[in-house]
Formats: structure tokens, C-alpha cells, sequence
């Protein structure tokens, strides 16, 4: 259950700043610390409205995740393909966490990771329309 939270928590925020930093026209700096300042506010102010693991957790999945959110709608035009990127942000932390103990841009490492993936999958389906592919004419 806390593992689910945990992956919800991550497609919610990158979502969301997303929302906020390209149909809202708030930026991307302003749209990541804004909602991040909000739900860090919340989990020090109700620590102890979640078990101990997921009020620790959540601010720092949802900080993360911020991170996906301030990719232009350019780079990534569906909320389809952000909320992946919000997925995969979480499997790599969840999983790869304790191998960055100490170590400064964990996160926004892990966010990149997961923005990449998601353009990968993009490309390989070619369902979406990368805005720097050039259309070339066959003849």
C-alpha cells in the first residue's frame, strides 16, 4: 500500500507541475517550488497524519517529481507521457535510493532519467511528434 501512495504520489506531481508550468503560464521554477513549499508545509505541519516511512517519503518523491513537471509541453505534449515519467521517477527511486545516501542532484538526476525514457518510448512508437524531427519527403 505505501508503494502505491508512493508511485500515485509521483504521477500526481509531475502532472500538476506540469499543469502549472504550461496551461497556467507560471514557469517551470515557479510551478515546481510553489507545490513543492506546499506540500512540505503540510507534512510539517501534520507529521503525523501518515505512517513515519510515507511522511518522509512523499515530500521527497513529490519534490522529485516537480522536476518532470518543468519540462516544456514541447519536449513532452501529452500528460500521458509526463505521468509515465512520474511512474518511472518512482520505480528508479525506490529502487536506486540508497545508492545516492550523500550525494547532491539525486534527484534531478532520477527526473531526467525518467523524462529520457519516456522520450525513448515516444520515438520507438512514434506515436508522438518529436518537435526536432524533420519531416523529409520521399521520393
Amino acid at each position: 500500500m505505501e508503494i502505491s501512495i508512493l508511485f500515485l504520489t509521483g504521477i500526481i506531481s509531475a502532472i500538476l507541475t506540469y499543469i502549472v508550468n504550461n496551461k497556467y503560464r507560471q514557469g517551470a521554477v515557479r510551478a515546481s517550488a510553489s507545490l513543492s513549499l506546499l506540500v512540505g508545509l503540510f507534512f510539517y505541519s501534520f507529521p503525523d497524519i501518515f505512517n513515519p516511512y510515507l511522511t518522509k517519503n512523499i515530500p521527497i518523491v513529490f519534490i522529485g517529481a516537480t522536476f518532470i513537471g518543468m519540462v516544456s509541453s514541447k519536449i513532452l505534449p501529452s500528460y500521458l507521457l509526463v505521468g509515465f515519467s512520474g511512474f518511472i521517477f518512482s520505480i528508479i527511486y525506490l529502487n536506486a535510493s540508497p545508492f545516492f545516501k550523500g550525494y547532491g542532484g539525486a534527484l534531478g538526476t532520477t527526473a531526467a532519467i525518467s523524462v529520457l525514457v519516456s522520450l525513448s518510448l515516444a520515438v520507438v512508437s512514434k506515436s508522438e511528434k518529436l518537435p526536432w524531427r524533420k519531416k523529409t519527403k520521399k521520393h
